[in-house]
């Protein structure tokens, strides 16, 4: 017997504008039934788990114990990273190795971070 990934959660304060937020990232619409003040929101994104943001008093105090990594499917690492820098992430750190492998991290507008690497093109 074995489990498999229901969603994965990520806390928030404005469940509402960060799930718009992933949802562009991911290309993917939001529930119809969520709506500003949610205490809920959820993204179904296709081929990946449902993401699902919760709403929480606290801020984000340090760094994720888990994180998404994306892979852009229909460009470069370095095209993805811009796409997301416009939609709102912030960059944190690259860790690009002279050969090009590696990843950058990113954050979401509420600071959880997130990494991009390559695209299955470019190891290719």
């Amino acid at each position: 017997m074995s489990a498999r990934i229901h969603n994965v959660s990520i806390d928030c304060h404005d469940t509402y504008a960060l799930a718009r937020f992933w949802s562009q990232v991911f290309d993917c619409p939001m529930e119809p039934d969520d709506f500003p003040g949610d205490p809920e929101a959820m993204l179904r994104p296709e081929g990946g788990p449902t993401v699902l943001f919760l709403a929480v008093p606290e801020g984000k105090q340090v760094k994720n114990r888990v994180h998404l990594d994306l892979q852009p499917t229909d460009r470069t690492r370095a095209e993805e990273v811009t796409r997301l820098l416009a939609l709102g992430a912030t960059h944190l750190a690259d860790h690009i190795g002279p050969n090009g492998e590696g990843f950058v991290v990113l954050a979401d507008p509420w600071g959880n971070e997130f990494c991009v690497v390559r695209s299955a093109a470019e190891r290719a």
